[in-house]
């Protein structure tokens, strides 16, 4: 059963969509089938893997979510897209800006992606799911739909204490919608050592959520090569291979898949038990 990974921070311009194609792109680079879920409405995800026009593109996330709504099966092959990099996507287009009004009044509002999601689960390893700058019943179905939550965060003191807004939702949907989510880890992207400051915000944030939450070794370098391979449709591994933030995304990826081990154990080793 894949690993279902939403990758979520209310804040916008933490590299949610640069570490959810590159984080993607490491994992094939190491055996793994990974399909990219774009839940953003503005679609940059879908447009960093090489769609520019996603408005044209014939069936979206939108288009399954219709589908739940609608009780209508789904099949989880139906309109994915394959980059060239080995990455699956499902892609996303502004039909989905609507869809927070449009599922207010819908029952099971919250469960709309994992239907989609757990169809999808038996084809791959990893799912990766990349939310929009909002705690919104689209980011809500990401959780309900993950095992697990990354959070990029970049290290600003207020980055840091937007963390306790995202965690507060996460024990939200944990307590009442899916109690076996999990905190994947937070990840520091955007990394400047240069400014004192950032190693203070750095160890402030290790400090506070690393004793009950995992705080991941890899730290992604700030990079303007990172910025330009969005544009060209591509990931760093393609666009600057032998680069400091391709290393840290290779690494960040071992970790990743370290953690998926251990869970997988951690599960067997219950199982047996019962």
């Amino acid at each position: 059963m894949s690993q279902v990974i939403a990758i979520a921070n209310q804040k916008g311009g933490v590299a949610k969509t640069t570490t959810t194609v590159n984080l993607a792109a490491a994992l094939v680079r190491q055996g793994e089938k990974v399909l990219c879920i774009d839940l953003d409405p503005q679609a940059n995800l879908t447009m960093s893997l090489g769609w520019q026009n996603p408005d044209d593109l014939q069936y979206t996330i939108a288009d399954v979510i219709d589908k739940a709504i609608a009780e209508q099966p789904i099949i989880p092959t139906e309109g994915i897209i394959h980059h060239a990099e080995g990455i699956d996507l499902m892609p996303s287009s502004i039909q989905l800006s609507g869809y927070e009004t449009l599922l207010i009044n819908e029952y099971g509002r919250e469960n709309m992606l994992r239907q989609y999601v757990d169809a999808a689960r038996p084809f791959y390893d990893h799912i990766l799911i990349d939310c929009q700058p909002s705690l919104n019943i689209l980011t809500i179905n990401a959780l309900v739909a993950a095992n697990s939550v990354l959070i990029p965060t970049q290290p600003q003191f207020f980055s840091a204490k937007g963390l306790e807004l995202l965690f507060q939702t996460y024990s939200k949907v944990r307590r009442k919608m899916n109690p076996d989510l999990k905190i994947e880890g937070v990840l520091v992207t955007m990394m400047d050592k240069r400014p004192n400051f950032t190693k203070d915000v750095v160890d402030l944030i290790r400090s506070t959520y690393g004793g009950s939450v995992k705080v991941f070794e890899s730290e992604i370098p700030i990079s303007v090569r990172a910025i330009e391979c969005g544009a060209e449709g591509k990931s760093i591994f393609q666009h600057d291979p032998k680069g400091k933030v391709a290393e840290a995304y290779a690494n960040l990826a071992l970790e990743v898949i370290e953690n998926a081990e251990r869970e997988q154990r951690r599960t067997h080793k219950h199982q047996a038990v019962r």
